[in-house]
């Protein structure tokens, strides 16, 4: 027979216990409501606090320092300086049991916020030789204050938690600037998981397709692997009245944008599993009347299948190569030009196992499997190390057509703070019911 702890029997004699312990339908916890609504007014502040002041990747020296004061203030001890920026703590429960990491990234875009908030960002910063606005367009200003919310509820309860709880405040996920490293691939290089190997991690994202109230998830894949490409298309100078005297490269160049769609389109079986090439910038010249000597472009590559992967770079060298080689002119093709993020894929035992957690804290109703997403996340190189689960949170207004609302990444994108008690209520209740289940999933192996 199962041993309740101390806390569940509490919540016994009160007439109410969580699901695990009732056997009933899926239910959401007593004291995961009680924190949400306590702590309500401080995930706003400090929201809003962090979307005022966003700052880029591995430039998060404010926002770090504000989460490790918070979590001091608490009685932890955050570990700071990871991956130049991040910040980790500990919660060690009173009682025995699993390990849990739960992740939240800190940095922001370089976008020029259009939203017209009170709160909006001013800030400037360079970026690639720009000076550039700074923006939250992303929504990891929620993310960092919906696990500082987390934080405060779990210390309160410590003694009552059966286990250990990981905080990762992750830097740079939008990814690094050109020759540094930095995000989860450095995080773990450093040792995150060397002295705490967590039993699972939990992540979690806003999400300007999901209506506000709800949940999205899917087991296996959820988001694509991502690599980025650069090209430098080498011609010969000549006055553009006189291109025979020359090569030209933004010829050669638009060439091989349009030949490049064929390896989607042509050479990639996508009606198994997506895949995308895009081009995202071409540079080239300075006078409207001068063919230069080279253009430059790059772009992203979005897969779900190593194979594919792999297929589609050999693919787009050879574009490259042999359209550049037919105008007379070389290509320097780097493909990919640095290591990408991989698939990001929730474990199929866990996700499943959690789900009940989310329709407890949702309803049932509003817990809705997403389509595969072409978007990446470097969250990916947590979940190959550990079983894990990440979702998505609505964050568009009811009343708001999630297909034509303002996307994550747009100087428009607008958060509706609902999602802000929302996905502090599901990262709650997915942590307290993993560690009361135990790692196996046995509702015994909670019991002290």
């Amino acid at each position: 027979m199962r041993r309740l702890s101390p806390l569940l029997l509490a919540l016994g004699a009160a007439g109410v216990l969580p699901v695990h312990a009732q056997d009933a339908a899926p239910a959401q916890r007593p004291e995961v409501a009680a924190a949400a609504r306590s702590l309500q007014d401080k995930v706003v502040a400090w929201r809003r606090d962090f979307h005022a002041n966003p700052e880029l990747s591995n430039r998060e020296q404010r926002t770090a320092a504000k989460v490790a004061e918070h979590l001091r203030s608490l009685g932890l001890t955050p570990q700071t300086g990871i991956a130049h920026h991040g910040v980790v703590a500990i919660i060690k429960g009173g009682r025995p049991g699993p390990r849990v990491a739960l992740r939240a990234d800190i940095d922001a875009l370089p976008v020029t916020e259009q939203t017209g908030l009170p709160y909006a960002s001013k800030a400037t910063a360079q970026f690639n030789g720009q000076t550039t606005g700074v923006m939250h367009a992303c929504g990891h200003d929620a993310h960092t204050s919906i696990l500082l919310g987390v934080a405060d509820a779990l210390v309160a309860m410590r003694e009552q938690l059966p286990g250990e709880v990981m905080l990762v405040f992750q830097p740079a996920e939008e990814g690094v600037p050109p020759g540094e490293t930095g995000g989860a691939p450095q995080m773990l290089a450093e040792g995150l998981f060397k002295t705490f190997k967590p039993d699972a991690m939990f992540g979690l994202h806003v999400f300007s397709t999901v209506q506000a109230g709800q949940l999205a998830v899917r087991p296996g894949p959820l988001m694509a692997a991502s690599d980025r490409f650069t090209m430098t298309v080498k011609g010969r100078q000549t006055h553009g009245s006189r291109p025979s005297g020359g090569i030209d490269p933004v010829a050669a160049a638009a060439d091989i944008v349009g030949s490049a769609q064929t390896i989607v389109s042509r050479r990639t079986d996508i009606a198994r599993l997506p895949a995308v090439v895009t081009f995202g910038t071409i540079h080239g010249g300075i006078r409207f009347n001068i063919i230069p000597d080279e253009v430059t472009m790059s772009g992203t590559i979005r897969t779900f299948d190593p194979k594919v992967r792999e297929a589609i770079f050999a693919d787009l060298r050879n574009v490259a190569t042999h359209v550049a080689a037919a105008h007379g002119a070389q290509v320097d093709a780097k493909v990919p030009d640095a290591e990408g993020n991989p698939v990001t894929v929730n474990d199929a035992a866990l996700t499943a196992r959690m789900l009940p957690s989310l329709k407890a804290v949702a309803g049932a109703d509003n817990v809705v499997e997403p389509s595969l997403q072409m978007g990446a996340e470097d969250y990916s190189y947590f979940a190959r190390e550990v079983p894990s689960m990440y979702f998505f949170v609505g964050a568009t207004a009811k009343g708001v057509d999630p297909a034509t609302a303002p996307s994550n990444h747009s100087p428009k994108f607008l958060l509706d703070e609902s999602a802000l008690d929302l996905g502090l209520r599901a990262m709650l209740q997915v942590t307290l019911d993993y560690l009361e289940q135990g790692a196996t999933g046995s509702t015994a192996a909670s019991a002290p």
